[in-house]
């Protein structure tokens, strides 16, 4: 979908659609406009009834001059009628059209309240207000209102401020910038909270903090979840240092929340801004943001003014902050409902379990097809060296390709929330035969285009980071985590030693070493080095039968020890990098069988293999405590 984003604080782009309550006071409206006309209407009557008393009088020249003076009133009322219908449908035509504001297009009212306010024409989007959002999130006659009636807050007496509130509140039929509740999301409970710019363009003061530290609170105090629909324009001029302070008590209270183990979505919606950005909106452990919202602290004309040059199209628009590392996904308004259940879903039943392999599906034993049995039992040994290639093979099953296969509803996660997202590790959240994991993996491509796109598998630091965050967001929540590893090692560029690619591959072995949930990685191509182990530092560690895992790659070992890079060959032999090598070395837990060899007519029964094992793997730490699992990572490693 095509998006002009080219508006930004546009006031024009609120659609209302008329409730119950609105088209009760129209009428009430149209009676009143009404009553002239029944006047009119009472006088022809009466002058009707004077016909026929001047009839009964035999007052033939009289009766003649009544009737006439009556046809004219008549004649009047209904020419009147005639142009308030004209006037009203009119009026109704108007109604039924608005106006893009990006495209400049026609739009038929109701095609876009259908459309989730979305032009028709353009694919923009226009702003929803707060009645509307809870009517599209939330369950119908589920969303309760908490908090409405707080006194209006004027801590500085600013001359005029309460009646600017008064008349606001009078305008938009709101009690302040943010409305919060209680609701369910596909029957999910969450406490809700959604922001309207029609209040003071969402300006964050007391009263809204007020009310995002209750709704937290009662999260924190009920154990649910929170969603807040953010927009502003930032704090309150009128409260001055007073509105500053609600940026730290609002991040006080989901820091509460958090510690308690507890979910936070923000949703980030056009436009979030100033001091609500750098407070709460910025704070989810998952963070989603609608097509073309302007995010950012400093608006764009206070940007441009200050360095004195024209900002680019799209800056600071959710697609930017998604590529640069800040938002977890852009997520189209049809599928933000969907979206928000499958992350409530997930939630709910990682905090209930209290075991790893919580699986509400049946597990079959998995068994290859007969194919694949033969080509196993009639396929030669491979050489060290022709092992190497094969792992570097193009056409190779990609780790993608095995989260399809293996796990179900697998919702992608993006960033590090420092620079970029790097497109080299791909990472979210999916289930295992029900059971919520996080799934991290070093995807290489399958093709010259998408190795360009994916940097060949050679992981920035800002990789290492988002993957991080992944793992540290599955202890929070009771997820095990499951890597998937094919790189020929970290990426050695000149951008990736000023970002500190050695600190980001430390951080990981670091953090990694005491996650207290488990972790099993899985090397289905090359483990290139330390930009492998940067993902390895698990509980167990399994190999297809044909990758490779090492040091440093057959090439440049040959030439740092013999100085000669043609050896590579024979320094693959020496070096004991196979699956075989290292099991033997114990290095590995778990040889996975290939089937003569990972491509398209095995992968199905590769992946089958893998996703039964798994569940055995999980199995293993059920009745373990956190502290136990990473003692096991530990003696695991302390070994060697």
């Amino acid at each position: 979908m095509v998006i002009n984003m080219s508006a930004l604080f546009r006031k024009d782009k609120y659609i209302q659609v008329k409730g119950a309550d609105t088209e009760k006071k129209d009428f009430e409206e149209t009676g009143e406009r009404q009553q002239p006309d029944q006047e009119e209407k009472n006088k022809y009557k009466k002058l009707g009834q004077v016909i026929n008393r001047i009839k009964n009088k035999e007052a033939g020249s009289v009766i003649d001059r009544v009737r006439d003076k009556a046809s004219e009133v008549n004649d009047k009322v209904k020419d009147k009628a005639s142009d308030k219908d004209k006037t009203s449908a009119k009026d109704k035509d108007k109604d039924a059209v608005i106006i893009c504001p990006d495209c400049g297009k026609e739009l038929n009212r109701g095609d876009v309240i259908v459309n989730h306010y979305i032009c028709t024409a353009c694919g923009s989007y226009f702003r929803v207000r707060t009645k509307n959002r809870i009517r599209m999130i939330c369950d119908k006659g589920t969303f309760t209102p908490w908090l409405e009636d707080m006194p209006v807050s004027n801590p500085l007496d600013f001359p005029g401020y309460e009646e600017k509130l008064n008349g606001v509140m009078e305008k938009t039929g709101l009690h302040e910038g943010v409305t919060v509740g209680e609701g369910r999301i596909f029957g999910e409970r969450v406490c809700l909270g959604v922001c309207d710019a029609r209040f003071l363009m969402g300006s964050m003061g007391h009263v809204v903090g007020e009310k995002i530290v209750g709704v937290v609170e009662q999260a924190t105090s009920k154990k649910l979840p929170v969603v807040l629909f953010c927009c502003s324009g930032g704090a309150r001029m009128q409260e001055g240092i007073i509105s500053l302070m609600q940026m730290a008590k609002t991040s006080a209270a989901l820091k509460r929340h958090s510690q308690a183990g507890l979910l936070y979505v923000s949703v980030l919606t056009d436009p979030t801004t100033g001091g609500v950005t750098a407070s709460f909106a910025m704070l989810g452990d998952i963070i989603l943001a609608e097509p073309g919202a302007l995010i950012g602290f400093a608006g764009p004309r206070v940007i441009e003014q200050t360095i004195g040059q024209k900002l680019p199209e799209g800056f600071q628009r959710a697609e930017f902050q998604l590529e640069h590392g800040f938002v977890d996904a852009v997520v189209e308004r049809d599928n933000l409902k969907s979206t928000l259940y499958q992350i409530l879903k997930s939630h709910r039943i990682s905090m209930a379990n209290k075991a790893f392999s919580s699986f509400t599906q049946e597990i079959s034993k998995f068994q290859p097809v007969e194919v694949n049995r033969e080509r196993l039992a009639k396929t030669p040994v491979k050489s060290a060296w022709e092992k190497v290639k094969e792992a570097r093979g193009l056409k190779r099953p990609s780790a993608l390709t095995y989260i399809d296969l293996i796990f179900d509803d697998f919702m992608e996660l993006h960033g590090d929330r420092s620079f970029r997202d790097d497109t080299t590790i791909v990472g979210g959240i999916a289930t295992l035969y029900g059971q919520p994991v996080t799934v991290i993996g070093v995807q290489k491509g399958n093709d010259v285009k998408e190795c360009v796109l994916r940097n060949y598998g050679m992981t920035s630091p800002e990789g290492y980071r988002k993957a991080l965050r992944l793992m540290e967001q599955a202890e929070k929540f009771h997820r095990p985590v499951i890597c998937f590893i094919n790189t020929s090692g970290a990426y050695p560029g000149m951008e990736a030693e000023e970002r500190g690619q050695g600190e980001a591959i430390a951080r990981n072995l670091f953090e990694m070493a005491g996650l207290k949930v488990p972790v099993l990685s899985i090397v289905i191509g090359e483990g290139g080095s330390g930009g492998a182990l940067g993902l390895a530092v698990s509980n167990e560690v399994w190999m297809l039968e044909n990758s490779t895992y090492s040091v440093l790659s057959p090439e440049g070992f040959a030439s740092i020890l013999w100085k000669d890079g043609k050896r590579a060959g024979e320094a693959a032999q020496v070096m004991g990098i196979t699956a075989d090598d290292l099991k033997r070395l114990e290095v590995i837990e778990e040889i996975i069988p290939e089937y003569g060899s990972a491509g398209p007519d095995t992968v199905g029964d590769i992946a089958g293999y893998m996703k039964f094992h798994m569940t055995e793997f999980l199995k293993k730490f059920d009745k373990m405590s956190g502290e136990e699992i990473a003692s096991n990572r530990y003696e695991r490693f302390r070994k060697f």
